[in-house]
């Protein structure tokens, strides 16, 4: 028993381990595992587009709420103290909306960045971490979801006479170093928000995928990501 529990042995294991999974791999043809990837990519961005980009997809899911940035959400406790709280609240409100219409327009965006992918991108999400899909998203696509979100979340945060006064107030806590810069403006923290958000969404359904394949309700995923 005491080999079986030796360094030496342990890392026979793993290089055991990483020949069968190479050699797994390797017996998948290089269009399987391209398409594979590029349905893969397909199946988290739906999910989460359909998820977030409805009504309270934001509000109603606590892990992508957008609250006010940092010191701010200290002032929403005193707005609500001095009977404000129904500015408070409309203002998260909005900006959760916001993030909800303009996620709704994410898909032509992301379809499209699985289009151009190539077969040496499918393979280093293949290979790469659990989080490759998502990193492949935020490094082919964020460019074009900001230019997409910006002028969504303005048109919503102008409904609100609120977004002036949050800009100026924040604008001050930034300048203070009570908060970032970037979030000294209302529309550029909403539209990062519902990036961090979307890209949040999609990073679990690829963990899920990763973890089990076998339940991914595809034969090619089975597949591909069976060999992993």
């Amino acid at each position: 028993m005491k080999n079986l529990r030796s360094p030496i042995f342990a890392l026979f294991l793993m290089l055991t381990a990483g020949f069968v999974q190479a050699g797994a791999l390797d017996a998948i043809s290089t269009g399987d595992a391209s398409a594979g990837v590029k349905e893969a990519l397909a199946k988290g961005a739906d999910y989460a587009v359909a998820s977030l980009g409805k009504d309270n997809g934001f509000l109603g899911n606590s892990k992508v709420k957008i609250p006010l940035p940092g010191y701010l959400q200290k002032a929403e406790k005193g707005l609500r103290m001095f009977g404000m709280g129904k500015q408070a609240d409309e203002l998260v409100n909005t900006m959760n909306h916001a993030a909800e219409n303009a996620v709704a327009e994410a898909k032509p965006i992301l379809s499209d960045s699985i289009k151009k992918m190539s077969v040496q991108d499918a393979k280093g999400i293949l290979t790469g971490g659990e989080d490759s899909v998502t990193q492949y998203f935020k490094r082919t696509s964020s460019e074009q979801l900001t230019r997409k979100f910006m002028p969504i979340v303005k048109t919503e945060t102008k409904k609100l006479q609120l977004a002036e006064q949050y800009n100026s107030f924040a604008g001050k806590a930034a300048s203070a170093g009570l908060i970032d810069q970037k979030d000294a403006d209302v529309d550029s923290y909403v539209t990062q928000k519902a990036m961090d958000g979307l890209f949040l969404i999609i990073a679990e359904e690829e963990k899920k995928l990763r973890a089990n394949p076998v339940g991914a309700g595809s034969d090619l995923l089975k597949k591909v990501f069976g060999a992993l």
